[in-house]
């Protein structure tokens, strides 16, 4: 049996770590220890309870204000006596934010090794997405094994250096949390949500935004746009679950309040918003896993970034990169909004994020190379 530590903080992290982590706990060939970073305090415990995960060890290092210095100093200082207490035979991390970054760097600190789960993810550009981008290579420095969600992540890895026998192709854990989320019973709780979704032939337009790089005048322009679609399309519904950031929400608020149609609501649970995203016609958004579980609803997606690094939604269709002027944001959601056949050209497309068994597959990659490590 092997001692698996697996460590995340945010609430995408523990999206895409629950299905691998409810994995690993099924199997008698590992032994699994959970640690929360913890710096999405209430949505974080959301994912889990949803998953029915509860942890081993909490740093809870949330306050208002962090910073990306803060984030990384506290994880490693909390990681740095539990990880020599636990001894892991190897840690798990996901993605790229802050906290992965620093749980893989503590990892190595005591030379344990580190799977990187969603690795091989390139935008190209250091400063977009930030600071996404720089986590996620140097986790990619420090990593033993890549689980690479496509055969583009595996390129790009390849690209950096890595040797092919440390990369497993294993699609998407996020379309495995998806998949099993998406079929739980339940209405809306949200009053506003019930209200926008209670005639079933209205078109609801799904807003997601809160990414840094687009702090400022980018958010501004992104509220202008929905405030302008809202115009010319009255007739639809337009949900936009609000980060708990006050970066995010004083612009938010200032550019779209009193728009009856537009709807400011408080960020999701999963389960709510996975419920959302099946029963939206559109997606505009700035987030990466959106841009992956949308497709596999048939929804298409407009992406509110300058870069992407899942160009794979892209190549095949589902998805647009359209960034965040205001007039090209207000452009393309008429052209899918009026024009059916280019709505069902972007909805018929494949989705390149997996089949819903990404998880299992990580399982033997990792089992295959602890069993090559001791050969």
């Amino acid at each position: 049996m092997k001692k698996i530590a697996v460590i995340y903080g945010t609430r995408p992290e523990a999206i895409k770590m629950a299905p691998l982590v409810k994995a690993l706990q099924a199997d008698p060939r590992f032994e699994v220890y959970i640690i929360l970073t913890g710096q999405h305090r209430e949505m974080l415990d959301q994912v889990n309870s949803l998953f029915g995960i509860v942890a081993d060890t909490d740093l809870d290092i949330s306050e208002p204000g962090q910073t990306l210095t803060s984030i990384t100093t506290k994880v490693l200082e909390g990681l740095s006596k539990l990880l020599a207490e636990v001894k892991p035979d190897g840690v798990i991390v996901q993605g790229d934010t802050t906290s992965a970054f620093a749980g893989a760097l503590a990892a190595f600190y005591q030379q344990i090794p580190v799977f990187h789960l969603e690795a091989g993810l390139r935008s190209g550009n250091i400063y977009n997405p930030f600071p996404e981008e720089a986590n996620r290579k140097l986790i990619g420095q420090i990593a033993a094994l890549h689980f690479a969600p496509t055969e583009a992540n595996k390129t790009a890895l390849l690209r950096d250096g890595v040797a092919e026998k440390n990369i497993a192709v294993t699609g998407n854990t996020v379309i495995d949390a998806l998949l099993y989320t998406a079929n739980l019973p339940g209405d809306f709780d949200d009053p506003q949500l019930l209200e926008a979704s209670r005639d079933s032939a209205r078109q609801i337009i799904l807003v997601t935004t809160h990414r840094r790089e687009n702090w400022g005048e980018p958010l501004a322009n992104i509220a202008a746009a929905v405030a302008r679609i809202s115009a010319d399309f009255p007739e639809a519904g337009i949900v936009l679950p609000m980060h708990k950031n006050p970066a995010v929400r004083t612009i938010l608020h200032e550019h779209l309040d009193g728009l009856d149609n537009v709807h400011l609501i408080e960020p999701l649970d999963y389960a709510q918003f996975a419920k959302l995203l099946g029963r939206a016609h559109l997606v505009l958004t700035d987030s990466g896993g959106v841009q992956e579980e949308a497709p596999s609803l048939g929804k298409p997606v407009l992406v509110l970034r300058e870069t992407t690094e899942r160009g794979e939604g892209v190549e095949a269709g589902n998805v647009k990169l359209i960034g965040t002027d205001t007039e090209r944001i207000v452009a393309e959601t008429t052209r899918l909004m009026r024009h059916p056949e280019d709505y069902a050209a972007m909805t018929e497309a494949s989705n390149p994020y997996g089949d819903g068994t990404a998880s299992a597959q990580c399982l033997e990659a990792l089992w295959d190379h602890f069993n090559s490590s001791q050969a």
